[in-house]
């Protein structure tokens, strides 16, 4: 079982990957990679490319003439051309000999638009694999009863699945639950093996595993590593039964959301080849588990911290973003914002004259402190990370060109009241593969005192914004549940309070379109799962 990380478009790079494993592999029957793994998943518009069909195909040829040399075979995912029809394939390759199966099941919904891109296969037949009738069915395909059982007919023996299936929260149990399902309707073992690794918006996590035919789990992986796992299967009265059994480790939610956003913006850095990371250090809690994220996943020496000060900062505030950048072991510089603000506002002054200060003078500050990180950015290469969190992104409190401006968003699609809980779990926490210090990174008084964007004298953000509770609480029911404003009242909310929400979300599209990529956390995160018009004149306005 090959959970790897492979790279979209890097097809030479990911074909290295996957012989090196086989070198590797001993006295392995087989290697099973993911879902196109030839391509990295999702390889998107890619495979609409000629040249890069074409190149897929060469290195596909090579991998498969490896196999002569009589060691493990290979499966593994790439898209395949056939009378003149594109398909979601995967290649069994042994003896330097082919053979290919499609994805019939294509998924779209949510993050998938498969059938914008691929043919839907015929049902597939078995593959015969060192005297075993090897059933090959791609992910989706194993979230329907027929494309198994219909294996099961033709005299399949075994299921192996390569998978490209993304994280979301509670996830992992719904793939269990349908392998499962599909062992204890067929009677045959089911392998499942899931690409590891970030790609844009998208966080895999691998937990591979397997499941005999009984339906009970026989091999677990863990999440959030690339491994590769031997697993042996002995052929009993009863048909092949997987012998190699092994405990599955337990979950952990919020381990979990931190261990995909923090590789998210890891790979997102290291596939794009970018130095380091840049991002302002507020003392709040948004920037400092931004901060943290990015010393988990690119080591302290890679992310340089900058406090933008203005004339409304509070001395508890700088206190803060120092101690924790001391904490997190980063560079923290200090670079003013108050003689740029002055220099705008008096070359504005005229065209204001008469008018009262507003969000208008509040925006300057913000759009100014974008542009001094985006210019340090340029200046030495590193991305700059944006630290909005999704109760912020949903509802507009958010400068576009200002506190929105960078490359990547770790908490996009994490709401407030968890980028607390995920502030106390870091402090008592060491995720895996964090490359930063154990204990308390995130002073305590980040956590504790009252959210603010200090654009104004003695500022919160609960002068503008429901508490985050219930703010929270209708968010969550308007974009993840996409229930009406009369069931969200029913839940004890304010009439006013949730059609004031729900506007503001709406009116908020427009900046969300120009927002940095973020790690998809939840079942609804903005851009890829729901896409909502920026012109829209729809109110739910029953109530």
């Amino acid at each position: 079982m090959a959970q790897l990380n492979p790279t979209v478009g890097a097809v030479a790079a990911n074909a290295a990957l996957l012989r090196a494993i086989r070198a590797a592999a001993g006295d392995a029957d087989v290697v099973v990679a993911g879902e196109l793994f030839l391509t990295g998943y999702p390889p998107e518009d890619l495979v609409l490319k000629r040249a890069f069909l074409a190149h897929v195909a060469e290195e596909a040829d090579k991998l498969v003439a490896d196999t002569a040399d009589g060691g493990p075979a290979l499966i593994f995912g790439l898209p395949v051309v056939e009378n003149g029809a594109l398909y979601n394939a995967v290649m069994v390759a042994d003896g330097g000999q082919a053979a290919i199966r499609h994805k019939v099941h294509l998924p779209n919904y949510a993050v998938f638009d498969e059938k914008r891109l691929f043919a839907a296969g015929a049902m597939p037949t078995p593959v015969e694999l060192r005297g075993v009738r090897v059933g090959v069915p791609i992910c989706e395909d194993i979230w329907f009863a027929d494309v198994c059982a219909h294996l099961k007919s033709q005299g399949a023996e075994l299921l192996i699945s390569p998978n490209g299936s993304p994280f979301e929260r509670g996830k992992h149990a719904r793939r269990l639950q349908h392998a499962t399902a599909r062992a204890a309707e067929t009677g045959l073992p089911l392998v499942y093996v899931n690409q590891y690794g970030g790609q844009d918006e998208l966080v895999f996590d691998g937990a591979s595993f397997a499941v005999n035919g009984d339906g009970a789990l026989a091999a677990q992986r863990p999440a959030w590593q690339a491994e590769v796992h031997m697993i042996e299967l002995a052929e009993a009265a009863e048909g092949w039964q997987i012998t190699s059994l092994a405990d599955a480790p337990s979950a952990n939610d919020l381990g979990d959301i931190y261990a995909a956003a923090t590789l998210g913006l890891r790979d997102y850095v290291e596939k794009n080849r970018f130095p380091g990371v840049l991002l302002g250090l507020s003392g709040g809690i948004d920037s400092a588990i931004c901060a943290a994220m990015a010393v988990d996943a690119l080591g302290p020496e890679r992310v340089h911290c900058i406090m933008l000060p203005s004339r409304y900062t509070s001395q508890e505030s700088l206190d803060d973003a120092a101690a924790c950048a001391k904490a997190l072991g980063v560079r923290l510089d200090d670079v003013s914002i108050a003689a740029p603000v002055d220099a705008v506002e008096g070359a504005l002054g005229d065209l204001f004259k008469g008018t009262n200060a507003d969000l208008t003078e509040e925006n300057i500050q913000s759009r100014l402190r974008g542009t001094l990180l985006m210019a340090v950015s340029n200046k030495f290469g590193n991305m700059v990370v944006t630290t909005g969190n999704k109760s912020e992104v949903s509802v507009g409190y958010a400068t576009l060109y200002g506190d929105m401006n960078g490359g990547y968003n770790p908490i996009k699609d994490i709401y407030k009241t968890e980028v607390f809980a995920l502030a106390r779990w870091r402090n008592e926490n060491l995720p895996t593969a964090g490359l930063g210090p154990k204990g308390e990174v995130i002073p305590r008084n980040i956590i504790d005192k009252p959210p603010s964007a200090e654009l104004r004298p003695d500022q919160k953000d609960e002068d503008s914004l429901p508490p985050y509770d219930a703010l929270d609480d209708i968010l969550f029911a308007l974009v993840e549940d996409e229930l009406g404003v009369d069931e969200i009242i029913a839940r004890g909310h304010q009439a006013e309070t949730v059609k004031r929400i729900e506007h503001l979300l709406y009116v908020s599209e427009y900046k969300r379109r120009q927002a940095a990529p973020g790690a998809k956390i939840g079942n609804r995160n903005f851009g890829r799962d729901r896409r909502y018009p920026i012109t829209n004149g729809f109110r739910d306005a029953r109530s």
